[in-house]
């Protein structure tokens, strides 16, 4: 198989870091050839604050997936989140030169690149300018303008924002892992990658990605993202209380949480005990699973409803804006008992866990299509598809620079010569920003 049809995604997570190696099979779908996971350790609420131990772990995630599918990874495409994360809108327009030329991608590019340079508050930048619908010439709400007419290209942007230290801190741990870093994805959308199907997106969904350290948020409408958020609480605010209020380690917590928890207090009865070895020769300690439950029910609700003020900021409740397909839970803690449930309480919204098997070959064993992985195969998902748009257009660009030099031969042998080189350097020109771009990333 070639090197260049191949995929690293690595999800730091706070809880774990997960190395995913993917391909596409010859139907189109994912194929993951690898899979390894380690403990992560020096990660707190998605940002990077031990880097020593950061290192270490993406090392043994990463060496667990060589092992799994015998091969050495030389770059990955890294997911980030964290509570430094914000999103803005933004509108911008460019005049062109020649309004008889039809828009081409270059102009859209040039428009997102003027985006890209927005002044920012110190500390910050820009890691996502997604456009969301264009204006060409005053004409409005148009979503894909390559092709028309017009001398003046205008498009409304959700720009994604976060702090320089944090994606640098990311950058580094990889590069002193021995990784080449090829490109940074913000996590909700790379989880809505591997979720959603096209039609969820269209009808207008919200997808909640609640992770160890944070819950992502990513809302789309009309198959256009449209506001993105990180809140700081998941699944570890609910081990930290569970250890709280029974009085118990931190790993008796969480076991108790995976193995017996439940967002719905009413389920359990008050007769059902689950007996704690008590720590070196002492007691056994009794918990009642009614209790355990309501401890969990009042964090899970208290992220819920922060999840949903979110949802209310971006106009959920303005008939435009409505969000036909409701909620789709993804992540660790989207497996909590009766979760489903209490969002469709407290929302008010239809709701479904969320399996990455949307773009999976069927083939994929059960551990793969785990909520847990979902930011993984997403983030496979969008190095994939980098990689073949860039193998399109480079094949697209020779293609058209060869058949240009047999028609200028043809006529005229002189000028033909040039050609190629003008060619060469548009290719030139275009690696070199992308370049750029994954320098900048760093």
């Amino acid at each position: 198989m070639e090197k260049k049809n191949i995929a690293v995604g690595l999800d730091i997570g706070t809880t774990k870091i997960v190395a995913m190696i993917g391909c596409y099979n010859e139907y189109g779908k994912m194929e993951v050839l690898g899979i390894g996971k380690a403990k992560s350790l020096g990660v707190h609420r998605g940002v990077v604050n031990n880097i020593t131990q950061t290192i270490q772990s993406i090392q043994q995630a990463v060496e667990a997936a060589e092992i799994s599918a015998d091969m050495k990874i030389t770059e990955v495409v890294v997911g980030i989140a964290g509570q430094h994360i914000r999103s803005l809108h933004h509108s911008d327009y460019i005049t062109r030169k020649d309004g008889e030329e039809v828009i081409k991608e270059q102009d859209i590019e040039t428009l997102c690149n003027q985006v890209h340079k927005l002044v920012m508050l110190p500390g910050e930048e820009i890691i996502h300018v997604l456009p969301q619908d264009f204006k060409v010439d005053g004409q409005p709400e148009i979503k894909e303008p390559i092709g028309m007419y017009g001398a003046r290209l205008e498009a409304n942007f959700h720009v994604v924002v976060g702090q320089v230290s944090s994606i640098r801190n990311i950058g580094r741990c990889v590069k002193s892992a021995g990784l080449e870093l090829a490109g940074i994805t913000l996590e909700p959308l790379a989880s809505a990658n591997a979720v959603l199907s096209q039609e969820e997106k269209e009808a207008g969904v919200a997808l909640i990605d609640i992770g160890g350290g944070t819950t992502d948020l990513a809302i789309f409408k009309d198959g256009i993202i449209r506001h993105t958020a990180v809140i700081p609480f998941g699944g570890n605010v609910i081990t930290e209380d569970i250890k709280e209020g029974c009085s118990i380690i931190e790993k008796q917590a969480e076991m108790l949480k995976i193995r017996f928890g439940s967002a719905w207090p009413g389920e359990n009865k008050d007769n059902e005990i689950v007996s704690i070895p008590g720590l070196r020769g002492r007691e056994p300690k009794e918990i009642t699973l009614k209790n355990l439950s309501k401890i969990i029910h009042a964090r899970v609700v208290e992220i819920i409803e922060q999840v949903y003020a979110e949802i209310k900021a971006y106009g959920h409740e303005d008939q435009k804006k409505k969000l036909i397909a409701g909620i789709v839970i993804t992540g660790g803690g989207a497996q909590l008992n009766h979760l489903k449930q209490l969002v469709e309480y407290t929302t008010g919204m239809d709701t479904r866990i969320g399996y990455p098997n949307e773009h999976l070959a069927g083939n994929s064993d059960a551990e793969t299509t785990s909520p847990m992985y979902a930011t993984a195969v997403g983030l496979v998902l969008n190095s994939l598809e980098k990689v073949n748009k860039n193998q399109f257009k480079e094949e697209l660009v020779a293609e058209t620079s060869k058949n240009n030099v047999i028609e200028k031969e043809n006529t005229m042998e002189d000028k033909g010569k040039e050609l190629p080189r003008a060619r060469k350097s548009f290719i030139d020109k275009w690696a070199e920003k992308f370049k750029d771009f994954l320098d900048n990333a760093e």
